[in-house]
Order: structure tokens, then sequence, then C-alpha cells
């Protein structure tokens, strides 16, 4: 069926996508308890919305639509002590993170529901191992031009994102020596990737959608696993690259950085993005998924390559210098690039307490003190 129109939303409103572990408070393995979990939770009100995932050691969380850092952060912190209190009368622990460090993919049960099913009978044991936790962030667009600008626009920023949201450097008991190895389970994808070079929504849905479309490959945009979509029936963008981060305060942050970034590139400044921005990008998401906040990066104008850490801080200190809404959240993803990722207090964990389970149990505890 043809894509539906892109419905008008307020530019730069917010909503979060949290998918969450949920793991046995004896041994710190996945559990599957997502259908008692999701039946307990319904019975009061949620400050948001949950819903079940792939497997069923997993759900997802979602926010309402938020104007600033602040009023999502406030909703989140709801959600997560909403969480922390039914997951302590399942004895069930909730963390972030983007992948379980010693879970095997083998012993996970696929969730009932029809659109898993599919999924599950179409790409087989990658389904599976799609028991993988991100962080997804939709910002509102006016329009559909205005979402492939950005969309686009926002390319050079995406290994920013992943080495922020970082926290998977483990996979079945072992180092990957990655810090974002979530990704590479995206990247096996056949509709992963990043999203043809287009800026006009009616190219767009003429063109490319129909043409895949024709080929029976994709009904929806849910059938693509970009890193960056665009979400016509929201009326948003949609970035994906982050892992789960291990408290809502970095989510929150994250979102904050991303709403600033795109009211500067929707506001025309800077250069308009172009088809050639793509050369280094591959290579760019390399950098972050394997030495996060320690890669470098390649300007897609000037190729001049950069410490990571270096080109975050000048990114900060330009939206500082003119967006004080998000001055919070800027505030905390500076401080993150000075102390190190989730990646790297995850690896801290596993050297202090001298075990995956130790790990996952200093995870646990770690989503829900803040409280």
């Amino acid at each position: 069926m043809p894509l539906e129109p892109f419905k008008t939303s307020e530019p730069l409103t917010l909503g979060v996508e949290l998918e969450l572990q949920l793991v046995s408070t004896s041994d710190f393995d996945l559990v599957e308890a997502s259908p008692d979990m999701l039946e307990l939770l319904a019975r009061r009100p949620f400050p948001g919305n949950v819903v079940p995932e792939i497997t069923e050691s997993m759900i997802e969380i979602s926010t309402g639509i938020h104007h600033t850092h602040d009023s999502l952060l406030a909703q989140l912190r709801e959600i997560r002590d909403a969480l922390v209190r039914a997951g302590d009368t399942l004895n069930v622990g909730v963390c972030g993170g983007g992948t379980h460090p010693f879970q095997h993919w083998s012993q996970r049960r696929i969730f009932d529901k029809p659109r898993f099913r599919e999924v599950s009978s179409l790409y087989g044991y990658l389904a599976k191992q799609f028991t993988i936790f991100g962080q997804h962030v939709h910002v509102g667009c006016a329009s559909g031009d205005d979402a492939l600008y950005l969309l686009h626009a926002l390319s050079r920023y995406v290994p920013h994102f992943i080495a922020l949201a970082a926290s998977s450097p483990f996979v079945q008991g072992n180092d990957t020596l990655f810090q974002s190895s979530r990704l590479n389970s995206v990247f096996a994808f056949p509709l992963s990737g990043r999203a043809p070079f287009t800026l006009q929504w009616a190219d767009f849905v003429g063109g490319y959608f129909a043409n895949m479309e024709r080929t029976g490959i994709v009904r929806s945009m849910k059938d693509f696993y970009w890193d960056i979509r665009p979400k016509p029936e929201y009326g948003t963008i949609e970035l994906r690259v982050c892992d789960t981060p291990l408290t809502v305060e970095r989510a929150a942050a994250l979102a904050g950085y991303l709403q600033a970034l795109c009211a500067r590139l929707i506001a025309r400044e800077g250069p308009p993005p172009r088809e050639d921005d793509y050369l280094v990008y591959n290579y760019n998401r390399f950098q972050a998924c394997r030495f996060g906040l320690d890669g470098v990066i390649v300007d897609p104008v000037s190729y001049e390559q950069r410490p990571m850490r270096q080109d975050i801080l000048a990114s900060l200190d330009a939206l500082e210098a003119g967006r004080g809404k998000a001055a919070q959240a800027l505030a905390h993803l500076r401080a993150a690039v000075q102390q190190g990722s989730d990646a790297d207090a995850l690896r801290r964990a596993f050297a202090c307490t001298g075990s995956a389970e130790g790990l996952v149990e200093q995870a646990v505890r770690q989503f829900r003190e803040a409280r």
C-alpha cells in the first residue's frame, strides 16, 4: 500500500523510546518476564506507554510528546519508578545497557505477536539475536521535506550519539573490544544502514519507496532499520543508533542534545547536507562503535581527522552559546565526554565485581538508584 502522507507535527518536539532488559534477581540472566510485567503494569495508570518487544526478556517504554529536556526527564523518571515498583513485585530487575553481557540468544523466546512471528520466520536466528536494547529519539518536523533535510544534515553527528550512548561492550560472556557491539547485530539486517539521499518528500515517496514497494521487499517504514528514518505517521524523524543508557538521565540528555542540534540545523546554520557527506559515514560510524569517545571522526567537508572527544566538545560549545534551554542536557554530556561512557562504567564494574553477574547487578542498581 502507498506510504501515508507525512503528518505535520510541532517542530522540535521530543519523544523517547527505551528498550529495557528484564533480568532474574537470583542469577541476573535475562528472564522471560515481559508477559507478567505488562499484565501488572496494565493494572494502574502508567506515566507513558509500555509494549512488548521481540523476545520476552525485554520491554519497550515510550514517553509522551515534550517540548523541553526538563519535562522529558521528569516523565522518564516517573516511568522508571513505575517499572522498578513492578519489578520488585515480580522479583525482576530492570536495567539499561545495549546488550546483556552473558545471555545466549538460543535461549530466548519470541513474544507471541503476529509482527514478531513474521520477523522470526523471515530472519531466522537473527530475530532472537535481536535481543539487544536501544534508545530511539523522535523529533517533530513541520513537513516531510524538513524531515529529510534534518535526517541527512544529522549524518555527520551520528558518531557522536553512538559514542555518547555506548553501553554494549560484552556479548555472551566476552569483552568484544567494542564500545557499542549492539549495532553489529543491527547491521546484519539487509535494510539497515542509512536512508537514500533525497531532500524532497515527494521524490522519496513516489520514487524510492514506491520502487521498493513494487519489489515486494517492504510494506511500510517499519521494514527499514536505518540509523535515522522518517516516521510519517508521527510527523517525526527517529534516531535509532543509541544503545539504551544505564540511566534515564543519560537518555534524556541525549534527546536534549538531538533537539538542540535539530534547532540549529533546521535554521540552516552550517553547510547543507550532500550525498558526498556519506563518503566517510561508514568509517566514522565504525570508529564510534569500536572506540567510542576514544575514536576519531573525519569531517565530511574538509576530510580533516579529529579526535571524537574534541569534535563532540566543539559541537557542545557551539550549542551552549545559543541554546540555553538545553543547558542541563549539554552539561550532562560534557561530563560524560570527560568521565567516560556507560561502556567504560560497565568494564569498571566487571573489573570491580569480578563477574558478569556482578556487572548486571550493578546495572540494575544504577537504573533505580537515582530515585
